[in-house]
């Protein structure tokens, strides 16, 4: 009977959440409650220098705002701590003792602990990656030397622990799993070349092997690298632009893993039950920003009204949009149908609540030129205001549907000039909708506005 699934995220506290690590945390957190396991978030906090509490706690927040729980780890506990490795330094000396006592390291002239390697194959079977074997022994035997030009011997064997006492990574990785109980060590293809070595630590401890299934990396769209500072790569940027955590991690997901049909589109709740370790793909991924901006939309489109009035808040009051109108549910529904992200929506229905609209001159532009552009918004205008009608969407499309036809022109050609006087922009949602809510006073007033620019 196999042991239950637990997983492992283990984050360098160097820096904020970057989308590749996210990735890495996703797989691991989906596939552990994908099989009902444990997702286990342990720091590599080993690093003094570069190591900040900062970053610590970007990296937390970051990881709570994608939706990740972890069950153990640091704020939630557990059986096997402590989750820092700076925490843990006597329970590496005691697997440092075991290693001693079978013999299988020494220290050297310098005064540090080495791990004598195997003069065999080593053996690596990866879910993804496939089997490999390699003589560590025989890999680490020579080194070029740049001044003599020329091979020459090296030591082969790893240290473990510096002469300064401090652990390196590869020993505490390999004794952190083995005393987390970890049984699947998904992570980046970039590890895959230690990986025979803590194969060997692994084997030397007479732990058994987890399995192991290595991410393919995650490239821009020109097959460049990621780094960190390229767009998409900061979690805390989706933050700030006003992205779902669902839709981020949704499209995270997609980034080297695929379903079995050609859906795109998946709920948290949805990922975990389709996900599997056999849908990761071998090839590495390309990170496509406006395909991200895409999947936001749609997950966007698909919120009750409670829930995207709840998270477009603080949008809403950054740009000064009065929480208590009457009008702002009706202006969200509007609004959701083109807007990308929380952030577009302040600004797609600022028109709305403003007193007054500003009209750039590219905009300007686009009907200046017209023909009797100035009698065709007087058409309006007058049509508008005698109108004893009450002022909705539905009452409104006949009067420029009847302006039109006195003024012998197709309703297409009053339809852009009275959004731009209405809301400033050549662009955005349902025009007549929109005029519905910015009531019919206002639309008047920026018509007259409008008409006195184009006849300066």
């Amino acid at each position: 009977m196999s042991s239950p699934v637990r997983t492992r995220f283990a984050p360098s506290p160097t820096g904020h959440l970057h989308v590749g690590s996210a990735r890495t945390a996703l797989y691991n957190y989906l596939h552990a409650r994908h099989t009902g396991g444990t997702f286990v978030l342990r720091v590599e906090d080993t690093d003094a220098a570069r190591n900040t509490e900062a970053s610590r706690d970007a990296i937390f927040s970051g990881l709570e705002w994608l939706g990740m729980d972890w069950d153990e780890g640091p704020k939630a506990g557990g059986d096997f701590g402590p989750y820092f490795q700076s925490e843990r330094n006597e329970i590496y000396g005691r697997y440092l003792a075991q290693l001693e006592s079978s013999g299988h390291v020494y220290e050297d002239d310098d005064g540090a602990v080495r791990f004598r390697m195997p003069d065999e194959n080593v053996t690596v079977n990866d879910l993804i990656c496939g089997t490999q074997s390699i003589n560590l022994k025989e890999q680490g035997s020579t080194r070029w030397d740049a001044e003599l030009k020329k091979d020459v011997p090296s030591n082969p064997d790893l240290v473990i622990r510096r002469a300064d006492g401090s652990y390196i990574f590869h020993f505490v990785n390999v004794v952190d799993d083995i005393d987390m109980k970890i049984t699947h060590v998904i992570r980046g293809e970039d590890h895959l070349s230690n990986t025979p070595k803590h194969v060997a630590l692994f084997e030397a401890l007479e732990a058994p092997l987890p399995t192991f299934a290595h991410i393919p990396l995650n490239l821009n769209a020109d097959g460049s690298k990621m780094s960190k500072r390229d767009q998409g790569a900061a979690i805390t940027d989706y933050i700030e632009q006003g992205f779902l955590s669902s839709a981020v991690c949704n499209y995270i997901a997609l980034l080297g893993w695929s379903p079995k049909d050609d859906e795109e589109i998946f709920s948290p709740e949805e990922l975990v039950e389709r996900f599997e370790l056999a849908g990761i793909n071998r090839s590495n991924s390309r990170f496509d920003f406006k395909k991200c901006l895409w999947l936001n939309g749609e997950h966007l489109r698909r919120l009750d009204p409670e829930t995207l009035m709840e998270k477009s808040k603080p949008f809403l009051i950054d740009q000064n949009i009065p929480l208590d109108d009457s009008r702002l549910p009706a202006a969200l529904q509007l609004i959701r149908e083109r807007a990308e992200t929380l952030s577009d929506i302040p600004k797609g229905i600022a028109p709305i609540f403003s007193d007054s609209v500003e009209i750039e001159q590219d905009v300007l532009g686009k009907i200046s030129g017209k023909e009797n552009i100035t009698g065709l918004l007087q058409g309006l205008h007058d049509a508008f205001a005698a109108s004893e009608n009450e002022w909705t969407a539905d009452n409104i499309k006949p009067l420029i549907v009847a302006s039109a036809e006195s003024l012998d022109v197709k309703m297409g050609a009053l339809m852009l000039p009275c959004r731009i006087a209405s809301t400033g922009k050549a662009g955005g949602p349902d025009l007549l909708p929109l005029l519905e809510l910015i009531g019919r006073e206002r639309v008047l007033d920026r018509i007259t506005v409008l008409m006195g620019k184009l006849v300066k």
